[in-house]
């Protein structure tokens, strides 16, 4: 069937307020915007740089740093603008270009959380091998990688979405074009395409997070094995900022979906999109500059501050 589309922009209509209220969270976020963009900025530009990062670990750091930086992008620009717009619209192609760069961005955060997982599983549980398994190679094709696949999860359901009639009304209550508000404009069901999109994302979800907790679970018997109270602290203070970061975006996208929503699902939605695509990204920086004594003396260095 050949849809027809006479929906030509949708209205997001974000977080409603007074004028005062829209002024505030401009500044609020913009804020968070300019220190986000500089903090991984500094973080990528620290990993290039010194040369003493030049290592698996931190080569998955930078292009984690790089990811953040346009994860937040996809998201908070068309939000700022819309504090100040009063149409608050964005163009049909622009939301559903907008959705798959957010839907693409998340899934390769959680596959690098994977390969993160399992370079310092690696790193703890067989540190004689470490060095011949995980080469910088090796690093540059997971990179890759998770690139790859992120951007290809969900362009077959981002064009079955995009195909569908939508005919009014063209009101999406949140501040990002989304699966569930975008599936509730379609004039014409679309169980199929809605199912498989929930599969698909249910799949990823969970078997990063299996993953990801499996292999904290082999590097936490590893840990208690090691005699020494010094090298345990040593082995958890090389996982604990890749672990806090993991539980943030994880912990928001599990309370999305298993926690009860009845009583303001429009608002819940928006608060944990909010926490895990803006408040991950603004914390990434702060959590691997300050528990990592290396990033430390590599961002002193770039920003010469002795």
């Amino acid at each position: 069937m050949i849809s027809h589309v006479t929906v030509t922009e949708f209205v997001l209509l974000g977080f409603p307020g007074c004028q005062e209220l829209q002024s505030f969270l401009f500044s609020l976020f913009f804020g968070v915007y300019v220190f986000t963009m500089v903090g991984n900025g500094t973080i990528v530009c620290a990993v290039r740089l010194d040369k003493r990062l030049h290592t698996p670990m931190y080569i998955l750091l930078g292009n984690f740093a790089f990811l953040e930086i346009w994860y937040i992008s996809s998201t908070v620009p068309s939000m700022l603008v819309n504090f100040l717009s009063e149409t608050k619209t964005i163009s049909f192609t622009g939301c559903f270009l907008q959705f798959y760069f957010f839907t693409s961005l998340g899934t390769t955060e959680a596959y690098f959380l994977c390969i993160m997982a399992y370079d310092r599983y690696l790193a703890i549980c067989h540190p004689l091998h470490y060095p011949t398994i995980m080469t910088p190679q090796l690093c540059y094709i997971l990179t890759s990688l998770c690139w790859l696949f992120g951007f290809l999860s969900y362009s077959v359901s981002t064009v079955q979405l995009s195909q569908l009639p939508f005919c009014g009304p063209n009101i999406i209550n949140h501040f990002v074009c989304d699966m569930d508000p975008l599936m509730a404009l379609s004039c014409a069901p679309a169980p199929t395409t809605e199912i498989v999109f929930y599969i698909l994302s249910s799949f990823i979800i969970v078997l990063t997070l299996l993953y990801i907790s499996g292999s904290y679970i082999l590097l936490l018997i590893a840990v208690v094995k090691v005699p020494s109270a010094a090298g345990r602290q040593k082995a958890f203070s090389t996982c604990g900022s890749h672990l806090t970061v993991v539980c943030l975006f994880f912990g928001a996208l599990l309370a999305m979906y298993v926690s009860p929503t009845a009583d303001n699902p429009a608002a819940f939605q928006k608060i944990m999109t909010l926490f895990y695509s803006v408040v991950t990204p603004f914390l990434n920086p702060l959590i691997y500059s300050l528990r990592n004594k290396e990033m430390k003396a590599a961002l002193k260095n770039i920003l010469r501050i002795e």
